[in-house]
């Protein structure tokens, strides 16, 4: 049986296909070029004004923070509510009055 085996020509070998030309890698250089050359540069008003855009952006950001919030809250009492009235049940939403008495 084994020999049977041996004669089917898979034998199991691992073929290399790699060229005959040697890898030439590129020069090491630097992926960002040296920074240094803007440090201290930025004058106050540049200063000033990215801090304004920053909290600018910061607001903007909080602020639909917290209508996702809201929007997500009212989605779920939504919710609530349907499948309340779904199930059959009554006074699912509460009816606020004033008791004021005349």
């Amino acid at each position: 049986m084994s020999d049977q085996h041996s004669s089917s020509g898979d034998d199991g070998r691992v073929v290399s296909f790699r060229s005959g030309r040697p890898v030439t890698r590129p020069p090491e250089s630097p992926a960002v070029e040296d920074l240094a050359k803007y440090h201290g540069k930025e004058s106050k008003e540049e200063y000033r004004e990215r801090m304004i855009v920053n909290l600018a952006a910061f607001a903007f950001i909080v602020v639909l923070v917290a209508a996702g919030w809201w929007l997500a809250g009212t989605m779920a009492q939504m919710r609530k509510n349907e499948d309340c009235a779904a199930s059959g049940r009554r006074n699912c939403v509460p009816i606020e009055y004033n008791k004021q008495r005349w």
